[in-house]
């Protein structure tokens, strides 16, 4: 059998090569992570305790009931998320988890191509399979998928919001985001974009349906105040487990608080400074503002707050992406080692070499955010001096290299 027929007419360039190479490597990472990996699941289950609440909404019936002494996933949303979701427990458990992570996968890949529109790219680029296949060999998405929960909603969530914010089309930004608080607020801290860009309107959207979706979810719920009461300071405290923030390292090791807090201090001035250089020098260029700037904000939220898990990490794709473009924080090795640490589906767990496999399974991704915080601080910092040396500050930090030549002198 001849396949001649696939055989290009014309020589193709290395871009075109590397494309067809990665889309066939790319779709069957994608089909193993759904078919094999998620549906066969993991001794961690985020959907049964979702399914469970959903299942007692619907019978009006007690939903916070968790026994917060267990390490077992727990139940944390609040009713207004119980009434999004409860849907998902009008068929068997099985098949609406199936279903969920179908809904996931879809909700995924619309997210992945909404972010390569935003930088420009297009499905017949080598960006395309490029992109797919990082997302889904890295932890963040496979654990998603094969835990089951709702990060793969909130990931689209967050790409619609900054793509309606680079339009501009602000209301819808905040609609965006308005329906991810309604049932995780994981991005909440990025409402500080629209603050430092003054895109007031989406302060509109963004609040009032989270509002409005609880105000209607309260009376239907038969224990609302136990969400007040029992869950939400559960969710103020810091737990020694499964937690990659510095305070729950800190603790899961014996760090001295006192430690630990100058930690978290030292990270966190770095972050102000980081974000002070981004809104005074670099907002004109949205792009790479937006996504930049999401990127540190949530970073600094997970590791320096009181809880950071790893496959959080998904909502870092943004500023990831700005690898693309020329003035990019990443292009340089400290932050893939960066990106290495909290993407990476890699376990270090070891036989021979247990205390240390440990840790460095542990803490990596620890490691990993707190090294992101510091290459943006540094290549900002450095940005900053360097144009402070050469009397341009009025006109950006920008890197000398892309600045637009002088023209020629003139001559008699």
């Amino acid at each position: 059998m001849s396949l001649s027929f696939l055989e290009p007419r014309s020589g193709r360039t290395t871009a075109e090569v590397i494309k067809y190479a990665l889309w066939p490597i790319a779709i069957m990472t994608v089909i193993q992570r759904v078919v094999i990996k998620a549906v066969n699941g993991d001794v961690t289950n985020d959907f049964n305790p979702v399914y469970s609440a959903a299942l007692a909404f619907l019978n009006r019936q007690p939903v916070y009931t968790a026994n917060f002494d267990s390490v077992d996933p727990h139940y944390l949303y609040q009713p207004s998320a119980t009434m999004l979701l409860s849907p998902i427990a009008v068929i068997d458990p099985e098949r609406s988890r199936w279903l969920f992570i179908i809904a996931s996968t879809v909700a995924i890949l619309l997210a992945l191509y909404i972010l390569l529109r935003i930088f420009g790219f297009r499905l017949d680029s080598v960006a395309a399979p490029a992109l797919l296949l990082a997302a889904f060999v890295s932890e963040t998405v496979t654990n998603t998928l094969v835990f089951t929960n709702f990060n793969g909603f909130v990931l689209l969530g967050e790409v619609a919001f900054l793509g309606y914010l680079l339009q501009r089309k602000d209301l819808s930004a905040g609609v965006a985001m308005g329906l991810t608080l309604a049932i995780k607020p994981m991005l909440a801290p990025l409402l500080l974009l629209p603050l430092m860009t003054r895109q007031w309107k989406v302060f509109i959207t963004s609040i009032a349906i989270p509002v409005v979706m609880m105000a209607i979810a309260w009376p239907l719920s038969v224990d609302p105040m136990n969400f007040i009461d029992r869950t939400l300071p559960y969710l103020l405290q810091t737990r020694d487990y499964f937690n990659s923030a510095v305070v729950g390292n800190g603790r899961y090791y014996g760090v001295p608080e006192l430690l630990t807090l100058g930690i978290r201090a030292v990270l966190g001035i770095m972050v102000l400074i980081s974000l002070w250089l981004l809104y005074r020098y670099c907002r004109e260029d949205r792009l790479f503002f937006f996504a930049t700037t999401s990127g540190l904000i949530l970073t600094a939220h997970w590791l320096l707050g009181s809880l950071g898990q790893m496959y959080y990490s998904m909502m870092l794709f943004p500023l990831l992406m700005t690898v693309v473009l020329k003035n990019s924080l990443l292009r340089n090795w400290p932050a893939w080692l960066a990106i290495y640490g909290f993407m990476n589906y890699d376990r270090w767990l070891s036989g021979r070499w247990i205390e240390t496999g440990r840790a460095l399974d542990y803490l990596r991704t620890t490691f990993g955010w707190a090294l992101l915080i510091v290459v943006i601080f540094g290549v900002l910092v450095g940005r900053y001096f360097a144009a402070r040396s050469e009397g341009r500050l009025d006109d950006g930090i920008e890197p000398s290299y892309l600045l637009p030549s002088a023209p020629p002198a003139k001559t008699a």
